[in-house]
């Protein structure tokens, strides 16, 4: 366990904002975390648990403990023929783990290759991208409890998953930290190619789609439309895409007819907030230090030097342009800290 005081976050936030923190902890076992639930100031102060920091926006410094997470390892835990059970430690770098089931032949979160974060961070999150999301593959959580250092397993059912959300985001289950996450995973090929931009890949490039390729597809697709943030701050996808009533995407139809669509197993249908954003004329529109993506209007960017204000500020300046150009809301995909 590590313990830094008075701590810069620059570079552990993928915006490049530089706030301070109090208190800088990295523990690299459940063990190193009992023995922090135990301690009475750790138990008074404020704290925030933080992966990569890839979700994240500081608008002031923070004032308490800063958490991160040091677990890392892959443990099989059952396996046969067609599917084997992984455990993985929380704070093991997501895509390191992506790459680890392609190397090995395990199907499933290929399409997620590349998203920034931790493994504990996927499962908090719920992180999704071309047609998939990571939930489909996790069986349980694995946790301890900040206040009590109790133990608890969660279920996938107990998660209670959906589009960006868990159990873990709501307030009465703040305390809870994630230390491992399982994953059932296929031994047998099954890829997922619906998406749009998969299908233009492989047509264009005239590939059979495998394990590797399909890795490879996302992690090309995605370096053409995210700017790197070694070089343009950035969270990804600032926004998350709005699910609205059919009778609401289907007056938007009737006035956008290319407006792309994708209808859910529960009537409703999610709209594509880079479209709706693009469609103001967002693209490329810059506010000072902060701006919008000029290739992906989902993405807002750090120019160079912005505040978290500036960033948030920005944010609320695309949100309203959307809501008066289409009755629509969208809303932050990005955890504001404050």
């Amino acid at each position: 366990m590590k313990i830094e005081k008075d701590f810069s976050l620059k570079h552990h936030n993928t915006f490049g904002i530089d706030a301070q923190a109090d208190w800088f902890v990295t523990y690299d076992s459940v063990d190193d975390l009992r023995i922090l639930v135990r301690d009475e100031y750790f138990q008074e102060c404020r704290y925030l648990h933080i992966g990569e920091g890839s979700n994240l926006l500081f608008l002031a410094n923070f004032h308490g403990i800063v958490l991160r997470s040091g677990i890392t390892g892959i443990e099989v835990l059952r396996e046969s023929a067609e599917e084997i059970e992984l455990r993985v430690g929380a704070g093991m770098i997501w895509d390191d783990f992506v790459a680890y089931c392609t190397e090995h032949g395990y199907y499933g979160v290929e399409n997620l290759s590349l998203i920034p974060g931790q493994v504990g961070s996927s499962a908090i999150q719920n992180i999704g991208a071309y047609g998939v999301e990571v939930e489909r593959f996790i069986t349980s959580v694995h946790t301890l409890h900040r206040r009590s250092g109790q133990e608890r397993c969660f279920s996938r059912g107990e998660c209670a998953y959906a589009y960006r959300h868990s159990t873990f985001k709501e307030a009465e289950q703040a305390d809870y930290i994630v230390t491992h996450v399982d994953f059932r995973l296929s031994k047998v090929e099954h890829l997922a190619l619906d998406y749009a931009d998969l299908k233009r890949y492989f047509a264009e490039h005239d590939t059979k789609p495998t394990l590797t390729s399909v890795r490879q597809a996302v992690i090309e697709i995605r370096q053409r439309k995210l700017p790197d943030t070694q070089i343009l701050g950035n969270a990804g996808s600032y926004f998350m895409n709005p699910i609205v009533p059919a009778q609401v995407a289907d007056r938007l139809r009737q006035a956008y007819p290319q407006m792309p669509v994708y209808p859910l197993e529960d009537g409703r249908v999610k709209l594509a907030a880079g479209w709706l954003i693009d469609q103001c004329g967002l693209k490329g529109y810059r506010m000072g230090r902060a701006g919008v993506y000029e290739h992906q209007a989902l993405v807002l960017v750090n120019h160079g030097g912005a505040t978290g204000q500036e960033i948030a500020t920005l944010a609320e300046y695309v949100q309203q342009a959307v809501l008066e150009r289409f009755a629509v809301e969208v809303y932050p995909e990005v955890k504001y800290i404050s």
